[in-house]
């Protein structure tokens, strides 16, 4: 099956966002792991895997729709403490969630509705489980400050 021009280009913007996002989740993950901070680390790397699974779903769309998928992620923004960290990871996810829903305009456009229906669930993760969490360990940060947070981070 041939997929529209404009929708395969779309997908692969998508790709290496998600991409970059799987890559710095990784790297920030096994940071926090070295620093001791063993609970956050475990959710960063959950989140990895999330993406990982983004990523995989849209390589399989673009590959039926006779695409060749872009495997070289965006720039990466790595962190160098934990607020850094959870703000640069939150910045990934606000730029996936507008470029999901242009995508996803641009689908509806095209009249291209099962991969609007494939991108439907990663919006929602995105926007209620990502972006969402990571606003809520910025918004604790600054309610209980950042020592009595880092404490709570470190048991798994």
């Amino acid at each position: 099956m041939q997929g529209h021009p404009a929708i395969l280009d779309a997908l692969n913007a998508l790709l290496v966002d998600e991409l970059a996002a799987r890559d710095q989740y990784f790297i920030h993950s096994r940071m926090l792991s070295e620093w001791g901070l063993t609970k956050l680390a475990d959710r960063i790397g959950h989140e990895m895997e999330d993406e990982t699974g983004h990523a995989d779903a849209l390589i399989r769309r673009i590959l039926m729709l006779g695409g060749t998928p872009r495997m070289t992620p965006n720039a990466l923004d790595v962190g160098h403490d934990v607020p850094s960290i959870l703000q640069s990871d939150l910045a990934v996810e606000l730029r996936v969630v507008q470029h999901l829903r242009e995508v996803m305009a641009l689908c509806e456009a095209e009249r291209d509705y099962v991969t609007r229906d494939i991108l439907l669930p990663m919006l929602d993760d995105t926007e209620q489980d990502h972006a969402h969490w990571l606003e809520q360990q910025l918004r604790l940060i600054g309610l209980v400050t950042l020592p009595n947070y880092l404490q709570s981070q470190m048991a798994s």
